[in-house]
């Protein structure tokens, strides 16, 4: 290859553009891969084959020092957090101390053989209730309890061993992930030359790697060369930071010749770099090679669980292993979770048990007094054979031991019994869950599944939800649907939000049957849902384009004859249409890969929007069909009758995209020698670089800009220019020298050149692409939304793709303010070395307390704010001095979005909002990346997609799709809260604010549990004290009272489950008439006991003794009646005065109102919304007001009796 300073004529690539095509007609290459026998040539560790030279290509992510770097010029690496030293290909030596480092061994169990039988047994007792029934365990071992020790000790025994069962089988699971990802294999050199398989954990540092086209890297390597001859490689690292837009990384120039298994036989050199940290997007450090040194960043680093994509094979030396590497350090410890409810029983429990402490105390005191005042005159208890239990010379041990028994004998007034039932009870929830048909996805048969039954309550509480986006919220997939043209729009299907807007408001139309089907015609006509569809031309007048049915095309939604088998031809502005297509086919990185079942391309592309667009082109006729390093070759077919013709554009210049510059430019010269720049991307960007005669079709662009965003498409503006030969050699030269020079400000300078030539555009037209969210997720976050949850978006994407994600999911929409908080969009400079932390935070206070006033300020009632932040950013806002601020501008918010945000960040953020709020959150994802939030947040959500099951593991709960977490919460969830048949979104924020388990309640029901018994023994012992109870005139013993005052128990508390219960199946007759029954039973089998061995005293007690007499009955229903009338009395006032939410719909439901008066049910379905500013409902409404406004220009008449 002949370099710049050898050949003079250089190309505007920086090499000769002639010896460049001599290389590649030595080597021909279509990029779509190499032959079988190339890759058996690789599988043995023969030599390069791709000879694609990006970086050649790339502008600004390849960027790459051109000369070695002297000790001056290299990172200085001195002091703490920069002791790393690794001897590469030398692994035996960090076997050994002082370089001794972690194996590749990893393991995220909470425990092992050894620790879990204590460890698991220390968080069972670290609930309250577990140790008061252990402390009364206990005590039932002495020689005063009054009852049998096993009576205590099974219950107990049961609840814990059943959580520690729970326990063992989720860490189990845990233990074969890691035994499954452990055990994978990987190519490393062993000696000599030779590489050979090795399992992951057997990977020590200083290994060098060989990792083959999409495999996972296994540590944490440094590349050294692909099969690229450049070095460059494509990664993949959705498991890191959800991304699926491939990143492009780099080898160092001085490593480029390793590029065999043999030559790593003499290989040797050292590398000194940061200690393990969790920062994914920084790395510090020095290669030191063959008496040189080269600074070492990110680009040249291969995180572990990221993807090796569209690279045959990579060489690299592993710089961190296990635990040190940058995925585990993002790693958090796996959590013991426990509901607020149960954390509130604590508290309840505290407060009986100091109840039941006081009443024990009363009790030992009055007898300690009757034992040492009353006893010796009690002659006929023999007061002279004295015990430890009876002994009036030691009244205070006496009292002690009574102490210990009253204890236990009052223990039931915090019954274990109700324990075993809430376990057995959230089992059977869970059941429901795991069995519930509705959340079971119908292509995969995949069902929803509760991995932990502690939290089912916890559901049905939920404030906050903070989710992923790729694979969570969006099937990472584009489908191309609309354009404009030339201020000509085209593409008559319709979005999410259209469909849904027109459903909605063709169904609240209350028009005659004759205006309906007018209107019905008007609604088929707009979106294109039956057939055919209207297109308003520039003109004013009106075609009607017939769609046709066709065969689905990944990535290709688009329906409009106008532009479709070649018709586009016939367009006035067909030269306006050819250049946006080339644009389309022409402005991109992809690579072409042969389809040989369709005999067609499919393309790797950096990003779905690129792959869309080359789908786009082909269907249109513009078929990209290969790439080689100078050129990139287009298939162009103008007719469907005609072959294609192709066609070859040599590129000149590529300026890529990026998060700041918000377009992409190519540079290419056609056939016929004419040079051009095609540029794409944000309309805002494109439209300030339009020339006077570029802003033809402006005005109509961006109302179709408008339109499609308002519709939730993603769009983009597509520019070009013509450029004359003798501006464009100017130009690349100062373009060459920037991208040659040396120094930190060399990014900044090829953006200043690149701005240069990038101007006086002349607008082509828009593109509109729908980001295909995931079934269901626009309906499900509005049903969440009414229901009164809150919902952030917490991404790894850049902010421009979470941003269109907000607005297609309805988290965004048109209209809402948006507050960004970044450093770079307010001034700062980017680079972290010219920026000092505390800088960096008073700015970003700034913009917290700026923006804090503009909502305080903002008098519209309906207006929205969103919060959008860059993962930087967030760095500084989760510190401690910026952290409360940062929160309460958050929680102001109508919805939040959090870009390029580090897996540990997603769990410190969850963190933040947890004890900030002090609400309950829950996490959803379905990746690696996301485990760290969905440990930490009260309730974590795994989705079982395509991103691995590490999400599902580490998950309380997991769903196969995110649109099954609005049963999952509005009704099972509510359901664990509170049973209620129906349900609408307003109930579920009867769990947030806790309305049936606050203190008010609480001690309310403490305090009809106190009232109730002070009835049931007060009024028995008044009825059944000196006098006889039965027609022989026996008076009532000791057994008969108290068998009469637990019959009144039975009754009043069967009664008050039946007031409580909002309906009545012949389940809940069976177990409320089938208690009281069993109590009648039980009496019956119990007395009949023979020889009184068992029954004792209470021989025939029913059939006998209390059956016979009157008085027992009437008792009964006179205690019975006095228990409840009061509870009665209160429930009745609520509802008549006070009802709350499901008392209104139970009553509804009762007299069928929502069937015979449809006009108040949906007055009241619409007062049951909780009042929101997100969702598609409110996107709906928005596009409902647009509607009306066209649906009355086109039919006055319809237009005003549906105002009247």
């Amino acid at each position: 290859m002949v370099s710049t300073s050898r050949c003079r004529r250089v190309g505007v690539l920086g090499e000769c553009d002639s010896c460049l095509d001599s290389d590649l007609r030595l080597s021909p290459l279509l990029v779509a891969g190499v032959g079988s026998d190339a890759q058996k040539e690789m599988a043995r560790g023969g030599g390069r084959q791709d000879k694609l030279r990006w970086s050649k290509l790339y502008t600004f992510s390849c960027i790459r020092p051109q000369v070695l770097l002297d000790d001056e010029q290299s990172h200085s690496l001195q002091g703490p957090g920069y002791s790393r030293v690794v001897h590469c290909n030398q692994p035996k030596l960090h076997r050994k101390k002082p370089l001794r480092y972690p194996t590749n061994h990893i393991s995220t169990t909470k425990y092992n053989i050894i620790s879990f039988l204590p460890k698991a047994i220390f968080e069972q007792f670290r609930r309250v209730a577990n140790l008061y029934f252990l402390l009364a365990a206990i005590l039932s071992l002495t020689p005063v309890t009054p009852f049998s020790a096993v009576s205590m000790i099974a219950p107990l025994a049961f609840v814990v061993g059943l959580s520690m069962a729970k326990e063992a089988l989720e860490d189990w699971r845990r233990f074969m992930q890691d035994v499954k990802i452990n055990s994978r294999k990987v190519n490393i050199h062993r000696g000599e030359g030779h590489f050979g398989y090795r399992h992951w954990q057997k990977l020590c540092v200083g290994d060098i790697v060989k990792v083959e086209k999409d495999q996972f890297f296994p540590a944490d390597l440094l590349l050294l060369s692909s099969s690229y001859e450049d070095g460059i490689c494509y990664v993949e690292t959705m498991n890191l930071d959800g991304e699926t837009n491939l990143k492009v990384k780099r080898s160092l120039e001085a490593t480029l010749p390793l590029d065999d298994d043999l030559v790593f036989k003499n290989f040797s050199a050292k590398i000194r770099c940061e200690d393990p940290n969790p920062n994914l997007y920084t790395f510090v450090g020095n290669f030191e090679y063959k008496q040189q040194v080269y600074a070492l960043d990110p680009s040249q680093i291969l995180l572990r669980d990221s993807k090796l994509r569209n690279t045959t094979y990579v060489y690299g030396v592993v710089i961190f292993t296990g635990h040190d590497s940058k995925v585990m350090q993002n790693a958090t410890r796996s959590p013991s979770k426990r509901s607020k409810i149960e954390k509130k029983m604590d508290k309840i429990i505290y407060i009986l048990f100091t109840f039941l402490l006081l009443i024990s105390l009363f009790s030992s005191v009055g007898y300690a007094a009757k034992t040492k005042i009353g006893m010796p005159h009690w002659w006929y208890l023999q007061p002279n054979k004295t015990s430890y239990i009876y002994n009036a010379s030691k009244p205070a041990l006496s009292g002690f031991y009574h102490l210990v028994t009253a204890l236990i004998l009052y223990g039931y007034l915090i019954p274990i019994s109700l324990y075993v039932s809430i376990e057995v009870v959230k089992v059977l929830q869970a059941k429901f869950i795991n069995h519930d048909v509705h959340m079971c996805d119908e292509e995969t048969g995949k069902p929803a599944q509760a991995r932990t039954s502690n939290l089912n309550e916890e559901l049905g509480q939920v404030d906050t939800i903070l989710s992923d986006k790729t694979g969570t919220l969006t099937c990472n997939q584009m489908e191309f649907l609309k354009c404009s043209i030339a201020g000509v729009s085209y593409g008559v299907g319709s979005s999410e939000v259209e469909i849904a807007a027109a459903k909605h408001f063709a169904s609240e139309a209350s028009v005659t049957s004759e205006q309906h089907m007018n209107a019905q015609d008007f609604w088929e006509d707009t979106w294109g849902g039956f057939g055919s569809s209207e297109i308003e031309l520039e003109d004013g007048r009106s075609c009607w384009v017939k769609k046709q049915r066709r065969p689905a095309i990944k990535g290709f939604s688009f329906e409009d004859d106008r532009l479709m088998h070649g018709n586009w031809v016939k367009e006035p502005n067909v030269s306006t249409v050819h250049i946006f297509f080339r644009i389309l086919a022409i402005c991109h990185t992809a690579i072409p890969e042969s389809n040989e079942k369709t005999g067609g391309f499919t393309y790797e592309a950096e990003s779905p929007d690129e792959a869309a667009f080359l789908v786009a082109a082909r269907e249109f006729g513009l078929e990209f069909c290969k790439r080689t390093q100078s050129s990139v070759f287009v298939r162009e077919k103008y007719s469907s009758f005609e072959d294609p013709i192709e066609r070859e554009f040599k590129i000149l210049n590529l300026m890529e995209f990026n998060s700041k510059r918000k377009r992409m430019s190519i540079i290419v010269r056609d056939e016929t020698g004419q040079i051009i720049l095609l540029c794409k991307g944000a309309d805002s960007v494109i439209l300030d670089r339009l020339s006077k005669n570029g802003r033809m079709f402006e005005t109509d662009t961006i109302k179709h800009l408008n339109e499609y965003g308002e519709a939730g498409l993603r769009t983009l503006a597509l520019a070009f220019r013509f450029l004359e030969e003798s501006e464009y050699s100017a130009w690349n030269a100062e373009f060459l020298r920037a991208k040659t020079s040396m120094g930190n400000d060399r990014e900044a300078e090829l953006e200043r050149v690149s701005d240069i030539i990038e101007q006086d555009l002349i607008l082509v037209g828009a593109t509109a692409v729908e980001d295909k969210l995931q079934k269901g997720v626009p309906q499900c976050i509005d049903k969440l939304a009414q229901a009164g949850l809150k919902i952030w978006v917490l991404t790894g994407d850049k902010m421009e793709t979470a941003i269109n994600i907000g607005f297609a999911c309805s988290l965004l929409r048109q209209g809402m303010k948006q507050i960004c908080l970044s450093l770079v969009s307010h001034g700062m400079p980017s680079r972290d070395s010219t920026i000092t932390a505390q800088a960096a935070k008073d700015n970003i206070l700034m913009q917290i307390t700026d923006a804090a006033q503009l909502i305080e300020l903002e008098k519209d009632p309906n207006a929205a704010f969103a919060l959008i932040v860059d993962g930087k950013t967030l760095t500084y806002c989760l510190e401690d001095d910026l952290k409360n601020p940062f929160l309460s501008l958050a929680v102001d918010c109508a919805s939040v979005i959090c870009c390029r945000v580090s897996p540990k960040q997603k769990a410190m953020l969850t963190r933040l909002v947890k004890e900030g709020t002090r609400q309950t959150t829950l996490a959803i994802g379905d990746g690696a990346n996301d485990v760290g939030m969905i440990q930490e947040a009260d309730i974590g959500i795994g989705i079982s997609g395509v991103e691995g099951m590490q999400a599902v593991m580490a998950s309380d709960f997991s769903i196969s799709q995110f649109r099954f977490l609005e049963r999952l919460l509005v009704v099972h969830g509510h359901w664990c809260y509170k049973r209620i048949a129906q349900m609408f979104p307003a109930l579920y924020q009867q769990g947030p604010r806790n309305l049936f388990f606050d203190w008010y309640r609480i001690f309310g029901w403490m305090g009809n549990g106190i009232y109730s018994s002070i009835i049931i023994y007060f009024l028995n012992i008044h009825i059944f004290y000196n006098q006889a109870f039965c027609s022989d005139g026996h008076t009532a013993d000791m057994v008969a009272v108290g068998t009469a005052m637990f019959t009144c128990i039975i009754w009043a508390v069967n009664l008050q489950i039946a007031l409580t219960m909002s309906h009545f199946t012949w389940i809940q007759h069976l177990f409320v008439w089938g208690s009281v029954a069993t109590w009648y039973i039980f009496l019956v089998a119990y007395g009949m006991s023979s020889l009184h061995l068992i029954s004792g005293n209470s021989y025939q007690i029913l059939l006998e003794a209390l059956g016979p007499a009157p008085m027992y009955w009437a008792a009964t229903l006179l205690v019975t009646l006095a228990c409840n009338i009061p509870y009665l009395a209160h429930i009745s006032f609520q509802r008549a005065l006070n009802p709350l939410d499901h008392h209104v719909i139970q009553e509804i439901k009762y007299y069928k109102k929502d069937v015979e008066d449809q006009h108040m049910w949906k007055r009241e379905r619409s007062r049951a919304r909780q009042k929101t500013k997100i969702g598609l409902t409110v996107r709906v409404d928005a596009k409902i007001r647009q509607l009306r406004e066209k649906l009355q220009k086109k039919m006055p008449s319809l237009g005003n009796q549906t105002q009247s």
